[in-house]
Formats: C-alpha cells, sequence, structure tokens
C-alpha cells in the first residue's frame, strides 16, 4: 500500500491520465474513501482533491457508491481502462478527422495560389493540375525528363488491364534508359492474377516491386526533385499536385523509404503464424480502431467493401469479440495494436 504523500508516476498517462489524478484513483481502488481521507493519504488540499475528484467524474471512473450515497466508489481497473481506452481511440478518430480536413484545405489553398511564385524564385514550387487530362500531359513531360530514379506509391488495389498494358512500352523505355524503378503496391494485388502477372513482368525488365498493406496516397518522385501526389486520395483522376521544395521533396523521399523498408518483396510468403495476423488483417485491425467504416477500410486496403466487410467479421471471430469496440480492446490486451494507434 503507497505511503502517505506517495504521488504515482503516471503509468496512465499514455491514457490521458494525470499523474494526481491516477493516485487519487489509486487511493480509492486501495480502499481510502472520502476527500478527508484521501487529504491525509496524499497530502494534498482539499480544494484540489476536489477538483481532482470532479475530473475523475468526469472520466466516469469515479461516482457515488449506489450502496452508500455518502461514499465514493471507483470502477474496476478492467472496467476503468476499457473507458479510458475508448476515449484515446475517439480522440484519435478526431484527430484524424481533422488532418484530412487539413489537407482539404491545403489542397485549396494550393489551387487558389497556383503558379505564384516566391521573391526570387524562378519557378514555382507548387503547381496544382485540374483533370486526368492534364495529368496525362504532364506525366509524359516529366517521364521523359527523369534520368536516374522513379518511385511510386500504387494504391487501389489490382491495376486496371488496359492502364496496366499501356504503361510497359514507357516502362520499357524508363528501364532501357538506366533510370532505376522501385514501386510499392497494395499487398491486395496478390490476390489478383492479372496484376501479379504485370508485377513479375517489371521485377524481370529490372524494377524493384514490393507490397503492403495500405498506401496513403498516390505518389510519384522524380529523381528526387520532383513529386506527383494525387490532390484527392480518393479521387486521383480528379487533381494532382507537383512539388519540387527542397524540403517538400526530402520529406517525402524520407516517406518512400521508411514505407519501402517495411513493405514484403513480391516472392514473400504471406501467411501468418498460428495465433498471429498477416500484414493486411492488422492493419485493417488499426483503421476499425480508429473508427473508420467498411467502406474507408476498402479503400485504404484496396479491396471491395464486401471483402472489407469479412476481413472485419473473421477478425472479430479471430479475438473472440461480440463487438468492433471489444475487438480493439482484446486487440491492444493482445499486443496488436499499439497504446496510442495512429
Amino acid at each position: 500500500m503507497a505511503e502517505t504523500g506517495e504521488v504515482h508516476s503516471g503509468a496512465l498517462g499514455a491514457l490521458g491520465l494525470e499523474p494526481l489524478v491516477e493516485s487519487v484513483y489509486v487511493a480509492l481502488l486501495e480502499g481510502v474513501n472520502g476527500v478527508a481521507g484521501i487529504c491525509r493519504r496524499l497530502d494534498l488540499p482539499e480544494h484540489v482533491v476536489r477538483r481532482i475528484l470532479d475530473r475523475l467524474s468526469e472520466l466516469a471512473l469515479v461516482r457515488a457508491s449506489a450502496d452508500s450515497p455518502h461514499l465514493l466508489y471507483a470502477v474496476s481497473p478492467h472496467v476503468g481502462m476499457e473507458i479510458l481506452i475508448a476515449q484515446q481511440r475517439s480522440e484519435v478518430a478526431a484527430q484524424q478527422q481533422r488532418l484530412e480536413a487539413a489537407q482539404a484545405a491545403a489542397a485549396r489553398f494550393v489551387l487558389d495560389y497556383d503558379g505564384r511564385q516566391a521573391p526570387g524564385s524562378s519557378e514555382a514550387e507548387v503547381k496544382y493540375l485540374v483533370g486526368l487530362d492534364a495529368i496525362r500531359d504532364h506525366l509524359t513531360v516529366l517521364n521523359g525528363q527523369v534520368a536516374e530514379e522513379l518511385l511510386t506509391f500504387a494504391p487501389g488495389g489490382p491495376q486496371r488491364p488496359e492502364n496496366m498494358r499501356a504503361s510497359r512500352p514507357l516502362n520499357q523505355q524508363l528501364l532501357g534508359r538506366g533510370v532505376h524503378m522501385r514501386t510499392i503496391y497494395l499487398e491486395s494485388i496478390r490476390h489478383d492474377r492479372p496484376t501479379m502477372d504485370h508485377a513479375h513482368w517489371l521485377t524481370e525488365q529490372g524494377c524493384e516491386v514490393r507490397t503492403v498493406p495500405s498506401l496513403p496516397n498516390r505518389m510519384i518522385i522524380y529523381d528526387r526533385k520532383f513529386v506527383m501526389i494525387a490532390a484527392n486520395a480518393d479521387d486521383t483522376a480528379a487533381g494532382a499536385v507537383q512539388v519540387s521544395s527542397p524540403g517538400m521533396v526530402t520529406a517525402l523521399h524520407s516517406l518512400f523509404e521508411s514505407v519501402w523498408q517495411s513493405a514484403d518483396p513480391l516472392d514473400a510468403p504471406q501467411h501468418a503464424a498460428p495465433g498471429e495476423l498477416t500484414g493486411q488483417q492488422a492493419e485493417a485491425l488499426r483503421l476499425l480502431s480508429l473508427g473508420h467504416t467498411d467502406e474507408a477500410i476498402a479503400k485504404r486496403l484496396g479491396v471491395s467493401p464486401r471483402t472489407a466487410r469479412r476481413i472485419a467479421s473473421g477478425l472479430m471471430a479471430h479475438l473472440g469479440a461480440r463487438s468492433r469496440f471489444q475487438a480493439g480492446v482484446i486487440a491492444f490486451r493482445q499486443g496488436f495494436l499499439p497504446p496510442r494507434a495512429g
């Protein structure tokens, strides 16, 4: 039992509980009751203890006892941790929504100021392209200029047969010029024979290909000088942004390299060990824990909504969960999710 005046070091800080608040909660769990008793145990003034009890009440960790209304009841750690985890997941989901809104606002800002140059700059460092025709024309110019390296994020799952056929002459031309090409596809292409045939053809030509469960957006990096990014990850044909600012190019190149290091080579086995999750299942579970819908998960994984629902149902059965919230809690306890999913 804690000595008088001992304050916990904040083991629950990752779940949003301040050290003093945690100490009062632990004191209640250990049988200390009443404001006076907590003041003596922790050597705190009454007004501080009352403020902390209000905070614990807001968090639903403390309530009046049903048996003795004048006494305080601290919910069990099992229930309390589920409450804190649920609140953290809600905050993460809200942060994700704010980030997506910020990305949309940034794209609108770029559109409004496209073509404006900074003082002393010879050309705009950000250029916005509207429509598929304009994007294709610009990519043709960049493909003709690239000399050393072409790096690609290719989301969307299985590729359209006509697009793969049309891309072959260009890929052969680039590789024939000695351009080093690396492409990252979604793991879902492994279940599509035409796309896998195309990926194997690319490797035979000299391109390096890997797969990951999900990708943030469509992106192409040319010679570490220019980066093309889809303006809308859900509608890559609507518009694109070309970035040439050295700082932004370096950051996006680092993102590519980080994803590349975690990606699986095309010939890597995809079967999980007994009791473990595949990369795609783990990513689906992460997205579920952030509150994404089946449709949003399907887009991120490059699968159909029906397949996304099947994956979610399989995960719940694997974890023995009756709800998606419970699946997230169980996954966190079993180490399938980090303390702060992101």
